[in-house]
């Protein structure tokens, strides 16, 4: 992948790049209930519903557009697509009984099923693709009518089952799924993205890095199947120790496990506040040749919070800005807890700050 000839490439040799804010926390403020992500399409659905976020891009996309219109004029150069959880998989949390309530119990053959289920796969690929068309028709407005171009990143989360860890104590060898059937997911999510129009793919709040691992295999999979490519960017979620939570992978060793892809950005998001976040944040930026990301969440949760997190738009401005001037990051936002006014916070705050020196890149490559 050459991303020099990527736009978004030449931007962040220039200038930190905003990434936006959270999705969940901005639909929060706008009081939806359950009738509201139901519409008619869903009324008769057996499960809740309302924490499917990404199901609001099919039933209320004139609120999804709403969101990603003010991310980008708070100043996001980058948006991300309501896809958090688009997969097959992880919709059959929402439209599948759960065997363990019959006595039966989740696993590669359950999940096969899954897979194969055309109501859910096909369910997954319109998420995918309509958020992606949602993002692209703002972020394409936007840009015309600031003559500043903005991308759309297609947004890959983590999934609800784990490869590197067993759910039962007493079987440590068990495994709910298999990588295969992960990687199958990952790419059914990948293409749709594509097709609605991204200009990035995002693997995003990395806490299983074998997950990640599928992820990234998949993508490499379609874009040599398919021949066309797109950047990459990565990041993960870290515990108080610096590990990547579930699969307790240190930073440094998740950057040698992902390298090979030349990811456009390595970086850090969700997980902890912007103050804890700042050592962890610190080694990759020693360690990765190429940009660094970070867009955590807006300190602890505090369920008393009109966001449900601790910090206010000042204060991420603050922390962002520490990062900045540690020389540290080349992309910024905010994961959980942070609003559009958060993000345009956090863009002013930044201006005119110098992106972290990609010169490190340059030499790893010519050395290369």
């Amino acid at each position: 992948m050459n991303r020099s000839q990527h736009p978004l490439q030449a931007i962040l040799e220039q200038r930190i790049a905003i990434i936006d804010g959270a999705m969940g926390t901005t639909i929060r403020t706008y009081g939806m209930k359950e009738a509201d992500i139901r519409g008619d399409r869903f009324r008769d659905a057996q499960k809740d519903l309302l924490n499917n976020g990404d199901l609001f891009s099919l039933t209320q996309p004139e609120m999804i557009g709403d969101i990603h219109r003010r991310f980008l004029e708070a100043g996001a150069d980058i948006i991300e697509t309501n896809t958090f959880g688009a997969t097959s998989i992880a919709q059959s949390e929402f439209f599948v009984d759960d065997p363990r309530e019959h006595g039966g119990k989740k696993d590669p053959a359950f999940y096969q099923k899954i897979i194969e289920d055309a109501s859910l796969r096909d369910l997954a690929w319109e998420i995918n693709e309509q958020s992606a068309r949602q993002c692209r028709e703002w972020s394409d407005r936007i840009a015309n009518a600031t003559g500043r171009p903005r991308f759309v990143a297609g947004a890959i989360g983590p999934l609800t089952v784990s490869l590197s860890n067993s759910p039962d104590a007493d079987d440590p060898g068990f495994r709910v799924v298999t990588f295969d059937q992960v990687k199958q997911v990952y790419a059914e999510q990948t293409r749709a993205l594509i097709a609605g129009g991204s200009d990035l793919l995002l693997v995003e709040t990395i806490f299983d890095s074998l997950n990640a691992k599928a992820a990234l295999v998949a993508i490499q999979e379609v874009f040599e199947e398919d021949g066309k490519t797109l950047p990459v960017m990565v990041s993960a979620a870290v515990g108080r120790g610096g590990e990547t939570m579930i699969s307790a992978q240190t930073i440094e060793a998740l950057w040698n496990a992902v390298r090979h892809v030349k990811p456009l950005s390595i970086g850090l998001n969700c997980s902890l506040g912007p103050d804890l976040m700042y050592p962890f944040l610190e080694e990759l930026a020693a360690k990765a040749d190429t940009a660094v990301s970070a867009y955590p969440n807006a300190g602890l949760p505090n369920p008393l919070s009109p966001t449900g997190f601790d910090l206010e738009p000042a204060d991420m401005a603050r922390y962002l800005g520490e990062f900045a001037d540690g020389g540290l990051i080349n992309i910024a936002g905010g994961c959980c807890g942070n609003t559009p006014e958060h993000i345009a916070a956090i863009a002013k705050a930044l201006e005119g700050k110098a992106p972290r020196s990609l010169r490190r890149e340059a030499l790893v490559e010519s050395e290369g």
